[in-house]
């Protein structure tokens, strides 16, 4: 029995979990998706009639919720600093401005979400900020996977084969590197689609019920909190 206790509590995915939660990215992407999928089963229930499960698990929605401002408390302050780390970067014009757009949306997102509680007029304004940050994040993740594409497309073309067996190396590196940032922005640009519906809901600019708005939010977060869990990984 002991064997067993050890080879369940020392598992490796055991171990990468709590990895993930030991961090502030893990912990947050976590608590989005539990969020979302009360949402929908709240809503779920209610519609087959079970109004008081529904209710717990519109408790708990509206817990998780709370609980996320508490974390986020500060966290404006990081899309501050990555704005103007982007106003110093020498990037690709469009990308760089729409780079410095999302994280300024992002930051009067959080910044009204750190200090509103219930005040729905204010909250309505951070939904908008965050609605604009999505659109700048989509907005920049065609740009730069058309650039990644345009890229790619200039080193495999024939005007561009060398036989030198260092500058084959470098393009196949190259190459490689593009492929990765491509499935990543692709990844992000999904991400972003998902979660353009989100804001755009709750401020009424599209009319989607609780089961949808929740399911759109819950793959979104499983999404996002992969890639975190790609990233403690490594």
């Amino acid at each position: 029995m002991s064997s067993i206790a050890s080879q369940v509590v020392l598992h490796p995915i055991v171990s990468q979990s709590l990895k993930l939660w030991a961090t502030t990215a893990g912990r947050d992407k976590t608590y989005p998706a539990v969020q979302y999928f009360a949402r929908f089963l709240a809503w779920y229930l209610i519609r087959r009639g079970n109004t008081v499960q529904g209710a717990r698990w519109n408790n708990l929605k509206s817990s998780l919720a709370s609980g996320r401002k508490l974390m986020r408390l500060f966290k404006p302050l990081e899309n501050l600093q990555a704005a103007l780390r982007a106003v110093q970067s020498s990037n690709n014009f469009l990308e760089q401005i729409t780079t410095i757009g999302r994280h300024l949306a992002y930051f009067g997102y959080l910044s009204y979400d750190m200090i509103v509680w219930r005040a729905i007029k204010v909250n309505k304004t951070s939904l908008r900020f965050w609605l604009v940050g999505i659109l700048f994040s989509i907005a920049n993740g065609v740009l730069k996977a058309g650039r990644l594409a345009n890229e790619a497309g200039v080193l495999r073309s024939p005007s561009s084969e060398n036989n030198s067996l260092g500058d084959d190396a470098a393009k196949r590196a190259r190459l490689a590197a593009i492929a990765t940032q491509s499935g990543s922005t692709r990844h992000q640009l999904f991400i972003d689609t998902l979660d353009v519906s989100l804001p755009a809901s709750a401020i009424g600019l599209v009319d989607l019920n609780d089961g949808v708005v929740g399911i759109l939010g819950f793959i979104s977060s499983v999404m996002a909190l992969g890639t975190q869990w790609n990233s403690v990984s490594k």
